[in-house]
């Protein structure tokens, strides 16, 4: 197509902090234009939370993210808070809960904030153009111009929201990653986070048997640790705390699990063997577990006979391993269930205030593009939020526009 649509603002990506960035701009009355590749927007708000958005969290801190950076991600989320968010949600009558930890669901569907957004956004005046495919990106001294498969776009402000590569089949792709290589920054390492652990070894069979099991336990790796469920799957471990400690393990690393983690393992199996010493592993382990879960145990930690029979030293030892068991995953499953990415955009590279480039001016990269993931519990949502606002507003004042 030979059309060229001049914009101030061109946000590409219309996830969660395209969307924020787009509605920010449009309120500051910024002349913007929204575009993405897919044929829906939001397709990652749509299917979080188990499809009903964990879209934010009443603990949001620092030290909730992963970054190389970990100072960068202060200023955003101070300027533009979980509070903020929560009172969009208020004005738009969304009803929510506290299921754990802070964690704000919707009562309803995920399509509520999305509605929200769009609400927003068509409020605001602000086109989205869905099924439009970046071709290529290019820059004068006061434009930069950027070719898609249904025409051309000129900004003077270029906002990247492309979003990481996890979940494949939701439309994700590298672009984001290669715009920022095209115009002089540095990637970090990226890789699957909040993603479950696959077996391959003879916990495999054994986990498989449990499949859709959870356990309450304590999970620790490379100075981290995670007091939250745990879920046998068919190839391994998820849950919430395999999930959040994945983001912390690198292949080859071991995960220390604790299976009793309010509970010294040892003195409980000693105290059992003189109050029931003709009881039986299986017997006794049941006590804090299903049934089919104390066989498991009992077979992979090769339990047999009775704890009266049983020397002191091996229950101490079987105790020990009840509070640390180290297990080695083969693997992760990858980006193909992986609910984030990490690593990124180079932060030292951007600023903290506005998220534009120090080496283009006018070009921002925000969301999860850039080098900060947060942990399991709507955190991510809230970076999306808070780095798209952060965005608009200095494109904003670059412009000196005034809000409508």
């Amino acid at each position: 197509m030979a059309k060229t649509i001049q914009t101030d603002a061109l946000v590409i990506g219309a996830g969660a902090a395209g969307l924020m960035a787009a509605i920010q701009l449009g309120r500051q009355g910024v002349t913007t234009q929204l575009i993405d590749h897919a044929n829906k927007p939001g397709k990652k708000i749509l299917m979080s939370g188990g499809g009903r958005c964990n879209f934010t969290n009443y603990y949001v801190e620092p030290t909730r993210y992963l970054s190389n950076n970990e100072h960068f991600c202060k200023s955003a989320l101070s300027r533009y808070t979980q509070w903020d968010f929560i009172a969009m949600v208020d004005q738009h009558g969304i009803a929510y809960h506290e299921k754990t930890l802070g964690q704000l669901f919707c009562d309803g569907k995920s399509k509520a904030i999305l509605e929200m957004l769009l609400t927003e956004l068509d409020d605001v005046g602000v086109p989205l153009q869905l099924e439009t495919d970046v071709l290529s990106v290019e820059k004068d001294e006061q434009h930069y111009s950027v070719r898609t498969s249904r025409g051309t776009y000129k900004t003077t402000h270029l906002v990247i929201a492309t979003g990481g590569l996890s979940i494949p089949t939701m439309g994700a792709t590298g672009i984001g990653y290669q715009l920022a290589e095209q115009f002089g920054h540095r990637l970090l390492e990226r890789r699957a986070g909040l993603v479950p652990f696959i077996f391959t070894d003879h916990h495999k069979a054994v986990f498989s048997k449990l499949s859709g099991t959870s356990l309450r336990v304590s999970v620790s790796c490379n100075q981290q640790s995670f007091d939250e469920d745990m879920l046998f799957t068919h190839r391994g471990l998820s849950g919430p705390s395999m999930l959040q400690i994945s983001s912390y393990w690198r292949e080859g690393d071991f995960i220390e699990i604790d299976l009793l983690p309010s509970i010294d393992a040892t003195q409980w199996l000693l105290e059992q063997k003189r109050t029931a010493p003709k009881s039986g592993f299986v017997k006794v382990l049941s006590q804090h577990w299903p049934k089919s879960v104390a066989e498991a145990l009992a077979q992979l930690f090769e339990l047999t006979g009775m704890l009266g029979e049983t020397a002191d030293r091996h229950l101490v030892s079987l105790g020990e391993k009840l509070n640390a068991w180290r297990i080695k995953p083969s693997g992760t499953e990858g980006y193909r269930t992986a609910e984030v990415t990490l690593g990124g955009v180079d932060t030292d590279e951007l600023s903290s205030k506005t998220m534009e480039s120090k080496y283009q001016p006018n070009l921002y990269f925000i969301g999860e593009v850039v080098d900060v993931t947060g942990h399991l519990g709507g955190f991510n949502f809230q970076w999306a939020w808070a780095s798209g606002y952060v965005a608009a507003q200095a494109i904003s004042d670059t412009l000196g526009n005034t809000p409508d």
